[in-house]
């Protein structure tokens, strides 16, 4: 008893439809694979599933090859209208930033050093002395931000000394008024306690008497005679007596 048809139709179970899918996407692309190599034509099959989900195959290296040709084989004719031109023009500047980012990304890894198997010995030499270049330019970078550190490091202990200087000029200075105030005070101390003392140019005018502490004035036995005789005489101790 021979398959029935299958009704074409969208599978309304989910488990079923999802099922389906894998079983029919595992075949198509067997089938594109066999169609390949049997046949040795190229082929690029795209899936995308009902998530979003890509599955692709291509019998060539790139996809965008082969699609770059499905491009120019496809719009080759008279038939294309301006909408279809306009579109081949975006896809066109498509792939070019395709394959431009495509070479920054190699470039990237190989200035890493990975992936440089396929490069050649001048792509190798073209590539050492780009790491050269930049590494001059780098050492260049680093050395004038040290001088420039340097630099401000040197006006920063200019600056320093500087005011270190003027620190010392105005402790000097307030130290040299404190010494002049504090002999001003000792010799005005000084003045009022000369000013006590008798000047020495005055000094010969103003000669103390010398005395007998013993002195007295008045009759003195011993002298009674002298009187009476009329002479004058000084008494042994130096003093003139009284005279009546």
């Amino acid at each position: 008893m021979g398959r029935g048809r299958v009704e074409l139709k969208r599978i309304e179970n989910k488990i079923n439809r999802q099922v389906t899918f894998s079983k029919r996407r595992n075949g198509l692309l067997k089938k594109a694979y066999e169609l390949s190599v049997l046949c040795d034509a190229e082929v690029a099959l795209i899936i995308f599933s009902n998530r979003g989900r890509l599955f692709e195959f291509c019998s060539s290296s790139s996809m965008f090859k082969t699609l770059e040709r499905y491009q120019k084989c496809s719009y080759t004719s008279s038939e294309a209208t301006a909408p279809s031109k306009e579109t081949d023009n975006n896809y066109q500047e498509y792939l070019k930033l395709k394959i431009k980012v495509e070479f920054l990304q190699r470039s990237q890894r190989n200035l890493l050093g990975e992936d440089l198997g396929p490069l050649s010995i001048k792509e190798l030499e073209q590539l050492e002395d780009q790491v050269e270049m930049s590494l001059k330019h780098i050492r260049s970078t680093k050395t004038q931000l040290m001088l420039d550190e340097l630099f401000d490091l040197k006006r920063k202990e200019q600056m320093l000394q500087d005011a270190n200087k003027a620190l010392k000029r105005k402790l000097q200075e307030t130290g040299s008024e404190n010494l002049i105030q504090l002999s001003w005070q000792n010799g005005g101390g000084e003045g009022s306690s000369a000013g006590q003392i008798a000047d020495p140019q005055h000094e010969g005018l103003f000669q103390p008497l010398g005395c007998e502490p013993s002195l007295q004035i008045g009759y003195h036995p011993a002298c009674i005679d002298q009187l009476n005789s009329g002479t004058t005489s000084q008494h042994i101790n130096g003093y003139v007596p009284g005279w009546m």
